[in-house]
């Protein structure tokens, strides 16, 4: 059983190379975005060995793990990213001196000006939108597609790549294990899904990787819905 479920991978992950092999390989405005989760290095590490200069689009909202950021400066290194830091108009300090910390009173509005309108902008210059999103993540990416439009709120039109749509938490472990990518430290803690720190506690709930994000308050921080 588990010779011919690592024989199945190995498909999925050769169809996955392909696919993006296909869309990125002579597409100069491709970006992969990453919160250098598991499955977006596995991503990242598919669309680097097809091109080594894409942009790696990561947010920092200011309020990251630690261990985040350094995962990300070292990995960066390592695998000589092309790292584009995609910031907010304020600081931290600048946005809870006007507003208080929105992460506690409104975080729909914190998601919204530390991530939601900063990556939509830095999306502007490409058509080609790269991601690590998975079916099984969340109810809220149930019906993901592996390859869709997404309307930015200027009414541009990208094409948002999924290659890991249907790929099991169990299949980005093993591809990461198979190819010795190093996974940030903050599963050793058990945490199931990482964002911001103020916003990420351990799951309460076993079956649901993405329970200890936001208090259970919400699923998504809106930068995968179409921009309204």
């Amino acid at each position: 059983m588990t010779m011919a479920w690592e024989s199945e991978l190995e498909d999925r992950a050769r169809e996955a190379v392909e696919f993006l092999q296909e869309r990125i390989a002579n597409q100069p405005k491709a970006c992969v975005t990453s919160s250098f989760q598991a499955e977006d290095m596995v991503v990242v590490h598919m669309a680097r060995a097809i091109n080594p200069c894409i942009p790696v689009l990561f947010l920092e909202t200011g309020y990251h793990f630690a261990e985040t950021i350094e995962y990300r400066d070292r990995l960066s290194v390592q695998w000589n990213l092309n790292l584009v830091v995609v910031e907010p108009q304020q600081t931290v300090a600048q946005q809870e001196a006007e507003f208080g910390i929105l992460n506690q009173t409104a975080p729909d509005r914190c998601c919204a000006l530390r991530k939601v309108g900063p990556l939509f902008n830095a999306l502007a210059p490409y058509e080609v939108w790269v991601t690590g999103l998975r079916r099984q993540q969340s109810k809220s990416r149930a019906n993901l597609q592996v390859e869709e439009s997404f309307t930015l709120s200027t009414g541009q039109i990208l094409n948002k790549l999924s290659p890991l749509a249907e790929w099991t938490t169990r299949d980005v472990w093993h591809f990461a294990k198979e190819h010795e990518i190093p996974l940030l430290s903050l599963y050793d803690k058990g945490y199931t899904s990482i964002g911001c720190e103020p916003c990420t506690s351990l799951p309460f709930d076993p079956s649901d990787p993405r329970s200890g994000r936001w208090s259970g308050r919400k699923l998504e921080c809106g930068i995968h819905l179409q921009a309204t």
